[in-house]
């Protein structure tokens, strides 16, 4: 079902004044290039203001300054894109779904299941586990043994966690995503590897949302901790016992080896990689398919490899890497000979 609400009621929504006419009806969201006269589209980035003067946008989210000489309706705020982020919401299509566990789910007699949560078809919830009210359990999903969900979660079909999951509230999960999964934990003995049992569970804080495919690993022994408002995209894999703090986003494909912790309010770009048993400080940007070999304890801008370039000049910089070391020897024969000459010529002076 369209939603459909008056420029004005959008206005009041997001704090936000209207510049034209409040009766105009908006349907829905588009861009700038693709909008039609019922939808609101926004420009947030400066590269796209080219496409303002032409777009048949009915309205635009505009900052004060970029609505200076616009013919068109508008709505302005400070930030476009958060007000963007905030109205789509009112016209997300997504199915809600209704109160209640549908007939074809599984549900163990000592588990707790708020009469204002969902359970979904075929779904599996086990013993001790506890569901709490406005609680979406998609179809498929597998809530293990003592797991907990907080109120206003959304687990969207085929997600799976183990046992000892803690989740806090208005956390969002993706399909095929899995938590408490037994992490990579082996002991060598004489060449012949011995699991290790993965006794701890996994503690996922409120707001948080874990994207499709992506693996939370148990911990060895204390919990693997997802702090607060902790946004991961898809594809990540984050091993036992990592600790990621409040406020954190990563992009897809990020790797977090076990044991390693991150601050606050970090952003891991898409690829990055982290050893084990390192520290990440608070405030830190890395940016995309950056190794991290080691604790970075002052925030700020991280990267490492190298960018793209046509492949004939990758292959030449490339033959030149392998090269290095030879070059770095022969730098230090000469810098040898020429304080040698110099030493010598010094003598010579003196004498």
């Amino acid at each position: 079902m369209t939603a459909t609400m008056k420029l004005g009621q959008l206005a009041e929504f997001l704090g936000a004044t209207v510049s034209g006419d409040p009766e105009k009806i908006i349907t829905g969201l588009a861009t700038l290039q693709e909008a039609g006269p019922a939808q609101l589209s926004f420009l947030a980035n400066p590269q796209y203001r080219k496409f303002l003067p032409d777009s048949h946008a009915g309205a635009v989210l505009l900052k004060a300054a970029d609505a200076e000489g616009f013919q068109g309706d508008a709505l302005i705020v400070p930030d476009p894109y958060l007000a963007y982020a905030r109205i789509s919401h009112l016209f997300d299509p997504k199915p809600r779904a209704s109160a209640g566990v549908h007939p074809s789910a599984v549900i163990a007699a000592d588990a707790q299941v708020d009469a204002a949560a969902s359970v979904g078809p075929f779904a599996v919830v086990e013993s001790g586990a506890r569901i709490a009210a406005g609680v979406t359990i998609g179809a498929h999903c597998f809530i293990g043994a003592r797991c907990e969900i907080g109120e206003g979660g959304w687990l969207a079909p085929r997600v799976t966690l183990y046992h000892d999951v803690r989740i806090g509230k208005r956390v969002v999960i993706q399909s095929g995503a899995v938590l408490g999964g037994e992490g990579f934990g082996f002991a060598n003995e004489k060449g012949v590897w011995q699991k290790i049992a993965q006794i701890g569970g996994v503690s996922i804080g409120d707001d948080v949302e874990i994207g499709v495919n992506t693996a939370v690993d148990r911990g060895a022994l204390a919990d693997t901790v997802i702090g607060n408002g902790v946004k991961l995209d898809n594809q990540i894999q984050i091993a036992h016992n990592v600790q990621i703090g409040d406020n954190t986003a990563m992009a897809a494909c990020v790797g977090i080896s076990g044991s390693s912790k991150i601050g606050k309010n970090c952003m891991l770009a898409g690829g990055v990689g982290l050893v084990g048993h390192i520290e990440i400080c608070d405030g830190v940007f890395i940016t995309g398919m950056t190794m991290v070999t080691h604790s970075i304890t002052e925030p700020g801008a991280y990267s490492s490899g190298t960018a793209m370039q046509p492949a004939a000049e990758w292959r030449k910089s490339a033959a030149r890497l392998r090269q290095l070391d030879d070059m770095a020897r022969r730098l230090k024969q000469v810098e040898k000979h020429v304080e040698a000459v110099t030493q010598g010529g010094k003598a010579s002076s003196d004498g």
